[in-house]
């Protein structure tokens, strides 16, 4: 049995302004799918600029076990030989996806419609992370499932042998459940039909269009219609991956609160459905210019510019929440600096993910000095001004990335330095994050003794 991780405490101290060029990794959400996809084409496809983390890797080696040749060329460029729809293999072994619950949904959903046996698993996190949302619809098409109780991992798949097209209405705002929708679909005789009321991201929808596959995009009366014909036959491409802008929301809210700063982010999505970091941020005043806009893979890609700027508290639509989702816990740290009352709502779906994040987030605020209440559903945190942050504290990550991360910028601008438990979680979407945020004069190090 292989020996635990020991925990690696870091601490963030304030320092200068920072200054310079923060090129962060590749985008996760595009890094699962163009694996997952050059696996379900005929050939070779190309991947430029995959992100190599944790969560990433594994779904590689998940695709590797079901047939598919995932090789490494040189760093960031990588190449899927695929095996076309239907013609994934049942895997030899556990399909483990570590932290990472987009892999293990996307997979899941692929598998569903095909005539083999799987098991997927994943770390302590993962296995309380909930399945039944993506499980009872992807039943539907003939796939069997058995879990533990609600459907968590580890989780047995019978894919379907006769799969059958379906129509479904998503009823929770998760591009995660639509994608394996329509992975599902792409193996089933017919034409499937899936509909979200909401808008959630659509790197899914964009990609298969790329790979050749025959999919519609109507508005109705009941939401977003996708229609999307099975028995597919996906070519292969060249995927270009565009920067992360959740990673990205990191070093730009330490530009916005460290005084004096001014960074760059180079080509970084700017996809519209992933943007609501940057419009939530602007309604505070944040100083954030975007140059150069351009189309990189049918995705719109830009330069951020980032100034310190004084910020002012708003109301967070929640409607905006699924362009947003993964970067609340860095805008609750930004929202304890601004001032005023800062008002979240409609973040329900923060509690499942890697660690109840609501309630991280509250705790960790309240530790360093902030005034927030948690709600049911959201957060409501009155902002202390510019320097009105205490610090001082050891943040618990619960081995959550984004947490750890998140607490890490606050304690670039708080007036005593703020460290977390444990920093070995974050290289499952930002390795290389510490380094990166040094390269601008960030001071994050092993705590002091």
């Amino acid at each position: 049995m292989q020996a635990p991780e020991i925990a690696r405490p870091l601490e963030a101290r304030q320092a200068g302004p920072l200054k310079g060029a923060a090129e962060v990794p590749g985008d996760k959400s595009i890094s699962h799918r163009a694996l997952v996809l050059g696996a379900l084409a005929v050939g070779r496809t190309k991947i430029v600029g995959l992100l190599e983390a944790d969560d990433i890797l594994m779904t590689a080696a998940a695709m590797r076990n079901l047939g598919a040749g995932v090789t490494k060329e040189e760093p960031g460029t990588w190449h899927v030989h695929g095996v076309g729809v239907g013609g994934l293999a049942e895997p030899g072994d556990v399909l483990d996806f570590g932290n990472s619950g987009t892999g293990a949904r996307l997979v899941t959903g692929a598998i569903a419609t095909h005539p083999i046996a799987a098991v997927i698993t994943g770390d302590a996190s993962l296995r309380k992370r909930p399945m039944r949302r993506v499980v009872e619809p992807l039943a539907r098409f003939g796939a069997i499932f058995s879990g533990r109780k609600g459907d968590l991992l580890p989780l047995a798949i019978a894919g379907a042998r006769r799969p059958m097209a379906i129509e479904c209405a998503v009823t929770v705002p998760s591009a995660q459940v639509k994608s394996a929708l329509l992975l599902a679909a792409l193996n089933a005789p017919g034409r499937s039909l899936v509909v979200q009321d909401i808008p959630t991201r659509d790197h899914t929808e964009r990609m298969l269009k790329a790979f050749g596959a025959d999919i519609i995009i109507e508005q109705t009366k009941s939401g977003e219609a996708i229609g999307i014909l099975g028995e597919a036959e996906l070519h292969p491409t060249e995927v270009y991956v565009p920067r992360d802008p959740s990673s990205a929301a990191f070093p730009l809210a330490a530009a916005l609160l460290v005084p004096g700063s001014e960074i760059t982010l180079p080509a970084l999505l700017l996809n519209p459905r992933r943007t609501g970091i940057l419009e939530t941020l602007r309604e505070m005043g944040a100083d954030i210019t975007i140059v150069n806009r351009r189309d990189s893979g049918g995705e719109e890609i830009g330069d951020l510019v980032v100034r310190s700027s004084a910020l002012k508290a708003v109301d967070v639509p929640p409607e905006r929440a699924p362009s947003m989702v993964d970067e609340y816990p860095i805008l609750a740290v930004v929202a304890a600096f601004a001032e005023g009352r800062t008002v979240m709502r409609g973040l329900g779906e923060l509690r499942l993910k890697e660690s109840d994040r609501l309630s991280g987030i509250a705790r960790g605020l309240a530790a360093i000095g902030a005034t927030v209440e948690e709600l049911p559903d959201g957060l409501i945190i009155d902002g202390r001004g510019g320097d009105g942050v205490r610090g001082g504290a050891r943040i618990a990550t619960h081995m959550d990335h984004r947490m750890a991360m998140s607490f890490l910028i606050a304690g670039l601008a708080a007036r005593q330095p703020v460290s977390i438990d444990d920093a070995t979680m974050i290289r499952t979407s930002f390795p290389g994050f510490a380094r990166v945020m040094r390269g601008l004069g960030a001071r994050i190090g092993p705590p002091a003794r």
